[in-house]
């Protein structure tokens, strides 16, 4: 028997996503780059506000830093340099310690964060891990639930699994755009405008599913936004 010829539909696939998501980085970092070159420019003129002009670009430069640091966070995940999943962690001191640390920057965007849960329920997550999915999911509300919303992490066991829940009651995203969510620089429409990086959702899936474990998101224009994680027990 003649050997078959080998599969290329894998590589294709594979070089397809890895084009897409260098074309990709390459635009994100693209934009601070040019912001940057346009106040080193505007500080040639005549009556140029040096002070706040450097303050700005410090500013796009310390974007730039965070950009990069979670596009080589995410691709040690992906390659498994990155260990998620190495016994099991109880979640909601974890999730309490993450919002009394981001309390100062809630209270200026005039977000109430609040936790409760069950105090016995685990997750298949290193402390890590469990407290880089917590910061990102709590700094998302931060950034676009808007002022006068809630946000509240929950965690309870339900049967053979572990739920932990973010929610909060603010502006909430698009019917059409909750599926784009955990795509890799993807940003609703509010969040345009915003320094974000594009990436925590992206990095929250990655290592939920990691972890065997399935993450979904609800709600909808003025309904807030609940994003759900469900862990094996």
């Amino acid at each position: 028997m003649s050997p078959q010829p080998p599969d290329q539909t894998y590589d294709r696939s594979f070089d397809a996503l890895r084009t897409g998501f260098t074309a990709a980085v390459s635009h994100e970092l693209r934009t601070p780059l040019a912001r940057i070159l346009a106040l080193l420019d505007n500080a040639d003129l005549p009556d140029a506000d040096i002070p706040t002009l450097l303050d700005q670009a410090r500013a796009e430069v310390e974007g730039a830093t965070a950009l990069i640091d979670e596009i080589l966070f995410l691709s040690e995940l992906e390659s498994g340099k990155e260990v998620v999943s190495l016994g099991h962690t109880t979640a909601l001191p974890v999730l309490e310690d993450v919002a009394r640390r981001l309390e100062d920057a809630a209270s200026r965007a005039g977000v109430e964060l609040a936790v409760e849960g069950d105090p016995f329920a685990d997750v298949p997550l290193r402390p890590r891990m469990l407290r880089i999915v917590a910061e990102n999911l709590a700094e998302n509300a931060i950034r676009y639930a808007g002022h006068g919303s809630r946000f509240l992490f929950s965690v309870a066991v339900a049967g053979d699994s572990v739920v932990m829940t973010a929610a909060d009651d603010g502006a909430g995203v698009p019917d059409d755009e909750l599926p784009r969510l955990f795509e890799r620089f993807y940003r609703a429409d509010a969040a345009r405008t915003s320094r974000g990086t594009g990436l925590g959702l992206a990095i929250v899936k990655h290592i939920v599913v990691a972890a065997g474990g399935d993450i979904e998101a609800d709600g909808g224009t003025g309904r807030g936004l609940r994003i759900r994680a469900t862990f094996p027990r």
